[in-house]
């Protein structure tokens, strides 16, 4: 009775041996398999995004373009003399095209939204400056005074046109 027990004993050792074995390359191959399903599922993704991203950072560059001061000042022709009322224009203009992109912060770096909202919020300013300034009195002399600091310090889209750039130059 002894004789086989161990008999049975020895037996069953190799076999929760194998069991063990082929139940650890069974566990490997799967991981591996999901881990190789998930890459390729990121991969397609990445595919069908890729445009998407890409359009994004065009329609930005556009919005910056857009809202660059020398160029809205060229679009946006004052209609009569007060400067009060063309600085309202200016900002509202900026503000439409701001709210006509924002969809696209969800394609883009957190970091390059916030510099989008940063080159907005200074184009704005430059505005309510340069409207503020005493020796303003007519829509015209507030374009003067835009132009020239413009000029002078550059525009702040400018800035964010370049971190643009760079953020898609990082993509390919």
């Amino acid at each position: 009775m002894k004789l086989e027990l161990e008999l049975i004993l020895i037996s069953f050792i190799p076999a929760a041996l194998i069991t063990f074995i082929a139940f650890y390359f069974f566990k490997l191959h799967t991981s591996n398999e999901e881990k190789r399903r998930r890459y390729l599922l990121h991969r397609e993704n990445q595919k069908q995004s890729f445009p998407l991203r890409l359009q994004a950072y065009e329609r930005i560059a556009l919005f910056l373009e857009r809202i660059s001061p020398g160029k809205l000042l060229t679009r946006m022709v004052p209609v009569g003399e007060d400067a009060k009322s063309y600085e309202s224009l200016l900002i509202h203009t900026i503000d439409q095209e701001f709210e006509h992109n924002l969809t696209q912060q969800i394609y883009v770096s957190d970091e390059c939204w916030n510099t989008v909202i940063a080159a907005k919020n200074a184009t704005i300013g430059l505005v309510r400056k340069a409207a503020m300034k005493e020796d303003v009195d007519s829509a015209d002399k507030m374009r003067e005074i835009l132009l020239t600091t413009i000029i002078e310090k550059g525009a702040p889209s400018d800035t964010a046109l370049a971190a643009v750039k760079t953020e898609v130059g990082e993509m390919f």
